[in-house]
């Protein structure tokens, strides 16, 4: 049966999918102040951090209408398959289950399945690429739903921040205790934990840090080989090619996917930011 993929703008897709007619993307809204754009095609990630890094307001970000989901729903595929960013993180979650509550009242019905991501980035893109795996296996509607769902209880997401204001700001860090991380060069690694975050430890500099996110990675992984490594940075080629030389070091994958930030990524992640899931 005929299939559509639709993701919020924090999904990173590679390069060959974001003209892919399996895929749509629905952007959210970035306000840096007085400045507001859509987390689209025209997204310039140089002119936004530089908008972040003159405004002495936090960045936020606004998410997607439920039109502007049920619109993407729209069309000759007789099953939609949505992945979107962590209910706990972002309201895109809602308006997506919102979105397919008025798509089966003004359209009829039609198979539609919003997967909570309970994530964000690359892990995201992990979830759509999965779907998009089992589809072209000839899996049904169902089979995928429940595959993709059970994947998502076993993906572990990390990631390693220069600076974590703008989750502080945004009230997105409950319980992680504060750190002085800009005079101390103290680096946390994060964790996602079913949606929300924490802090699973700390290193003095980022190329330390780094290599714990590895070791925590490969060690809550065991099944590595069968999985794909997705990486995520934001203007950091640098550090998520170090990051891939500390993985493959430590373990060996299925395939290693890096992808710079869009723009929802790199409001949060801030310049510098990596991001790794398995």
């Amino acid at each position: 049966m005929s299939y559509r993929i639709v993701v919020d703008s924090c999904c990173e897709l590679q390069e060959q999918y974001k003209n892919d007619d399996r895929f749509r993307s629905v952007p959210l809204q970035l306000e840096v102040g007085d400045y507001k754009i859509l987390d689209d095609e025209n997204f310039n990630q140089k002119e936004f951090l530089e908008k972040v890094a003159s405004s002495p307001e936090c960045p936020k970000s606004a998410c997607p209408s439920p039109e502007t989901f049920m619109e993407a729903y729209h069309g000759d595929a007789e099953e939609v398959f949505v992945v979107t960013l962590s209910s706990h993180l972002s309201g895109s979650y809602n308006s997506a289950e919102v979105g397919k509550d008025m798509y089966l009242e003004k359209y009829g019905d039609k198979k539609i399945h919003v997967v909570d991501s309970e994530t964000a980035s690359c892990g995201e893109t992990q979830l759509a690429m999965l779907i998009l795996q089992y589809k072209e296996a000839g899996l049904s509607f169902e089979e995928t739903v429940e595959k993709v769902e059970a994947f998502k209880l076993k993906m572990r997401t990390y990631f390693v921040l220069d600076n974590l204001e703008t989750f502080r700001k945004n009230g997105r860090l409950t319980g992680v205790k504060a750190l002085m991380v800009s005079s101390l060069n103290i680096k946390p690694i994060m964790v996602g934990v079913r949606g929300s975050i924490d802090q699973r430890g700390q290193a003095i500099g980022t190329n330390k840090a780094l290599a714990k996110m590895a070791d925590y990675l490969v060690s809550d992984v065991p099944d590595s080989k069968d999985r794909v490594l997705m990486i995520t940075h934001c203007n950091c080629p640098d550090r998520a090619e170090y990051m891939r030389e500390l993985m493959v070091k430590r373990a060996s994958f299925k395939d290693i996917v890096i992808m710079d930030m869009a723009g929802v990524s790199s409001l949060y992640a801030n310049d510098g930011g990596v991001i790794a899931t398995l």
